[in-house]
């Protein structure tokens, strides 16, 4: 049976979770540990309670998280943060978490896997971050109405704002919140975004500079990565994994 040092080792490794630079709070790598074995791997994007519920449920020991349990601490263990750890606890669940290495990442990244989708391949990066860019760039080959129309075949809610050109040579993903990409987007010569969500400010913004702005929801868009990697420890490893859905419409 593998351990659960065995999982994080490989997931460390793959992630390249020591070389990426990202927000204090993100605290990439094992959050919570469990009882040193894994009988089954779960991946989330949102740590919380109601997927750790879901998660012990399901029987999963190893849970793989986008957005981990950190970000607003340190705080006191009581209330919902403690109802949160001790599920996990009580579950004998561990938590492993992976921020930007996973949307980064060129093959099992969040935005890797949303080029894949569209059937384009990244030939550049986008938004440079201290050890791989956090993004991708993809040369398009289609217009605008055809990327729109798949796009909205994959996801069940996409805010299209088009003020770009109708025939883009290039389209820039950045999965999850877009806000922090317009100042790359506006520094380079790509006029069209796919990501997540943004601020409402950035639509005038859309308008001033001739830009396509395609918001596929911030859950949505982060799927992929923690999938990504629960099926790779699973074929490693031999073991079951499942995704644990939140219906998160945002």
């Amino acid at each position: 049976m593998p351990t659960t040092n065995d999982l994080v080792a490989y997931c460390d490794k793959r992630t390249r979770v020591r070389a990426f630079k990202d927000a204090p709070g993100a605290f990439n790598g094992l959050q919570v540990s469990n009882g040193g074995r894994v009988t089954r791997i779960g991946a989330a994007v949102d740590a919380g309670l109601v997927p750790f519920q879901l998660a012990v449920r399901a029987g999963v020991d190893f849970l793989i998280v986008h957005h981990g349990v950190y970000w607003d601490m340190p705080r006191p263990l009581t209330g919902p943060a403690f109802e949160r750890i001790s599920t996990l606890v009580r579950g004998n669940c561990a938590l492993y978490s992976s921020h930007l290495p996973l949307d980064g990442h060129p093959k099992i990244g969040n935005n890797a896997i949303l080029a894949s989708q569209l059937g384009l391949k990244p030939t550049r990066g986008f938004v440079e971050n201290e050890g791989g860019h956090v993004g991708c760039i993809a040369p398009l080959g289609k217009p605008r109405a055809a990327l729109r129309r798949r796009l909205e075949a994959l996801y069940p809610r996409v805010v299209a704002i088009e003020f770009g050109s109708e025939r883009p040579r290039e389209v820039a993903f950045c999965s999850g919140s877009g806000n922090g990409a317009m100042a790359s987007l506006l520094a380079g010569t790509v006029d069209t975004l796919v990501t997540g969500e943004i601020r409402e400010e950035w639509f005038n913004v859309a308008q001033e500079h001739r830009l396509n702005l395609y918001l596929c929801g911030h859950y949505a868009t982060e799927v992929h990565g923690v999938k990504a990697l629960a099926a790779e420890l699973s074929a490693k490893f031999g073991l079951p994994w499942e995704f644990i859905a939140t219906e998160n419409p945002l």
